[in-house]
């Protein structure tokens, strides 16, 4: 029983590592799953930014701001597709790791 509870415990921890790399290697990363939205400024130029916390989102060194609509937009929708694909990645670690715990179990049993 211990041997399996040992198991059950790697396997949680490996899919636990996945998804942290897979994260940039920093728990909590996600903040709620980064959704972006797009925003007007006093200027008429355009921003993305962070629905949760308003802060200007980036891409590598550069803020997305002073954008037309039709850049942020496309800014937009490019990091919401992205961490989707994340979303999906990481639902499928986890439906693997508990497929793999529940096939163990079954096999000893």
């Amino acid at each position: 029983m211990n041997r399996q509870n040992n198991e059950a415990g790697l396997r949680r921890n490996t899919v636990a590592i996945a998804i942290w790399e897979n994260e940039g290697g920093a728990p909590g990363r996600d903040l709620t799953e980064h959704q972006y939205g797009r925003r007007v400024e006093v200027d008429r130029s355009w921003t993305v930014y962070h629905v949760f916390t308003g802060v200007t989102a980036r891409i590598g060194n550069d803020d997305l701001t002073g954008l037309d609509r039709s850049q942020a937009t496309s800014r937009m929708m490019s990091l919401n597709l992205r961490n989707a694909e994340r979303r999906k990645q990481r639902i499928s670690l986890l439906a693997l790791a508990q497929d793999a715990s529940g096939e163990t179990t079954a096999r000893r049993s």
